[in-house]
């Protein structure tokens, strides 16, 4: 646990060596989100993940997220990981928006940029996304009261558990999106190694973890704006990864997005859905590493 501006943040280190790697998460996932690949980065250089606050082991957040904010957070793990840097930042989703945009505000922070499946799609937010991220919020807000319950511990035994009936159960009672998402969070988190599989059950049945989730989908249209309008990163390497069955018009603003850098370059993970570090996590511990050779190549040089 480190201390950032008088907020306890969870951060989790292993490895040595330089150029650090640090991963930023999804918009409600915890550092456990990168349990499958941290330890092969770790295997070549230092490799750090964290929890933004009010996520996982992090304290609540004690002010609203804003993308400042959040980049502060973001600068204390980085000189908390390695006191020199720069380093190199991968970003998964949400979490690809918010490497952006600190890259952009700190050019000499970054060493280099992988960015898994940016939401590009967000970047002006239509009236039918505004009214999914407010039924989001909604939806949070109901789950921190049920995990005050205990109802959000026992759904997700059934759930991850495979009793019969408990998807039509699901439907019912909380409608057929909701239960959807769920079942496809769950089928998500199976990716992970089966030692996580509990850590992360807990973890979702915490109410400070559905208050962040709001919070955290409150400031995804600041933060989304914030990104469209960067016109400029560092002129390190820098990756983009999009999902294989992602739309077209999103793999064009990936492609621009990777040509932010002279180094840019843009990489389909053909077999992979959003989650890319858990449907092919040697995919990104391969780009990592690449990166990371990159950036002690040109430092050698």
């Amino acid at each position: 646990m480190i201390d950032v501006a008088g907020q306890r943040l969870h951060v989790v280190c292993a490895g040595g060596g330089r150029p650090a790697v640090v991963f930023e998460s999804g918009i409600a996932a915890s550092s456990l989100s990168w349990s499958g690949v941290i330890d092969a980065v770790a295997a070549f250089t230092r490799a750090c993940a964290y929890d933004r606050a009010g996520l996982g082991w992090s304290d609540p957040a004690r002010s609203p997220r804003t993308v400042a904010r959040m980049r502060d957070e973001m600068h204390g793990v980085l000189v908390n990981a390695d006191s020199i840097g720069p380093y190199v930042l991968v970003g998964h989703s949400f979490g690809a928006f918010l490497a952006c945009a600190y890259a952009s505000d700190r050019p000499a922070d970054i060493a280099g940029l992988v960015l898994l499946d940016p939401p590009s799609e967000w970047h002006e937010i239509t009236r039918e996304q505004a009214r999914m991220v407010r039924g989001g919020i909604h939806l949070s807000r109901i789950g921190g009261i049920l995990a005050r319950l205990g109802i959000v511990r026992a759904s997700l035994a059934l759930l991850t558990g495979g009793a019969p009936g408990v998807p039509r159960n699901f439907v019912r009672i909380f409608g057929p999106r909701a239960a959807r998402t769920l079942e496809r969070l769950v089928g998500e988190v199976r990716k992970l190694p089966p030692d996580v599989h509990p850590i992360v059950q807990a973890l979702w049945c915490q109410p400070k973890c559905f208050r962040a989730m709001a919070d955290h989908l409150a400031a995804l249209e600041e933060t989304a704006a914030a990104v469209a309008r960067v016109n400029g990163l560092p002129d390190v390497p820098l990756v983009i990864v999009s999902r294989g069955d992602q739309s077209p018009d999103t793999i064009a603003k990936h492609r621009a997005l990777a040509r932010l850098s002279s180094h840019g370059r843009h990489v389909i993970a053909r077999t992979s859905g959003h989650w890319i570090q858990f449907d092919d996590p040697d995919l990104v511990v391969s780009i990592v590493r690449e990166v990371v050779d990159g950036v002690r190549r040109t430092t050698a040089a």
